[in-house]
């Protein structure tokens, strides 16, 4: 049975369910500071109660609908590490409304910090399951996506806020390349005797990814002089533009995109967050998508490269983000001799190998000037 009516089989006399037991199974840091929020949200005498809950990431995101007999209010919490929850708030109550962008996020209702300082948890609007994510790509909602991030781009390019940025968020140009690639060659260069004993097999894969490392360490300068000559300002990045992390919402003034998960937000290149969104799409859907961005930047009189140095750029960034995926694994070996960290290592390098330019060969000569 649908829960609202569910509710209302239950009657006006349905008491208010307490919350000392909410999210009690899970364990996690917190949950008192979040019922006292909530309390504090909903307020008792409105009569709501708990009716449902969702986990919607693992140990992370939950969604929680309560109702009263004026109807039914749903939440969204979410479980962060304090710097994480700093970011996120940052994001949305003052970045993106620095730039006249507030409602290009969901709403941060409240703020409940744990009392030992282990996490924050954020109660969100809800915004429904209308997120990108799927099959097939649906021209009009992706068009408005495209339209947000151009937006939040081109409007953050040079604003006074960047510094802020970098301070709280994080630098995700060369930088964020060479840091990655210096700490992963640190980190398996260790995973050796006396340190630790390793097996043939898992010592031939250690040198492969070393040898791989090394590379793009000499890449390093080529990779700096491309993005200093194509890369285009610096602006805020969200820095995770996955398609899950997107939502289109049909409005009464028409389809509008928000942005949700700030968590790996700073400041870089757009190619970082152009890359990271194309490579979530087919091969044959990228072409339109990014002449949708090229277009849409045009109008702030932005001109992208052409595919072919654009390629370049997102490689820099895949790489980036593959090589951050060896550090912590590697680490977790050094420090706790963790078993899965040589599953890890082995599919960071399957990665490596199956990595395949993000626009099509066909797409590289392939630029059309927007009108």
């Amino acid at each position: 049975m649908d829960v609202e009516l569910k509710y209302a089989a239950r009657g006006k006399s349905a008491c208010l369910k307490n919350l000392d037991d909410l999210l009690e199974d899970t364990n996690l840091a917190g949950l008192v500071e979040l019922r006292v929020a909530l309390n504090e949200m909903l307020g008792s005498e409105r009569n709501y109660e708990l009716l449902e809950r969702r986990e919607l990431r693992p140990r992370r995101v939950y969604r929680l609908r309560f109702g009263n007999d004026r109807g039914i209010r749903s939440l969204v919490v979410k479980r962060m590490e304090l710097a994480t929850a700093q970011r996120n708030q940052l994001a949305i109550t003052r970045w993106l409304p620095a730039i006249g962008l507030v409602e290009s996020a969901p709403a941060l209702i409240g703020v409940a910090a744990a009392r030992n300082g282990q996490c924050v948890w954020h109660v969100y609007e809800d915004l429904g399951d209308s997120t990108l994510d799927g099959d097939r790509a649906d021209r009009e909602r992706v068009k408005t996506a495209v339209e947000l991030i151009a937006k939040i781009h081109t409007r953050f390019a040079g604003h006074p806020l960047l510094p802020h940025c970098r301070l709280y968020g994080g630098d995700l140009g060369i930088n964020f390349f060479t840091a990655n690639v210096r700490d992963a060659i640190r980190n398996l260069e260790l995973l050796r005797p006396p340190t630790i004993e390793l097996c043939s097999e898992n010592a031939d894969l250690r040198d492969r990814l070393l040898l791989r490392l090394y590379s793009l360490l000499d890449e390093q300068p080529s990779r700096l002089e491309a993005l200093a000559e194509f890369g285009g300002p610096e602006t805020l990045l969200h820095g995770d533009l996955w398609r899950t992390n997107i939502f289109v919402l049909s409005t009464s003034r028409g389809l509008e995109a928000r942005l949700i998960d700030w968590d790996h937000a700073g400041i870089g290149p757009v190619s970082y967050d152009v890359s990271t969104f194309l490579v979530h799409f087919p091969e044959h859907d990228r072409a339109w998508i990014l002449d949708a961005y090229r277009a849409a930047v045009s109008r702030a009189g932005w001109q992208l490269p052409a595919a072919c140095d654009l390629n370049f750029l997102f490689e820099t960034a895949e790489c980036a983000r593959f090589v951050n995926w060896i550090i912590w694994p590697a680490a977790a070996l050094l420090t706790d001799r963790a078993g899965w960290g040589y599953e890890t290592l082995a599919e960071v390098e399957r990665w490596f190998e199956a990595m395949r330019p993000v626009l099509p060969e066909a797409d590289l000569e392939r630029v059309e000037v927007p009108q």
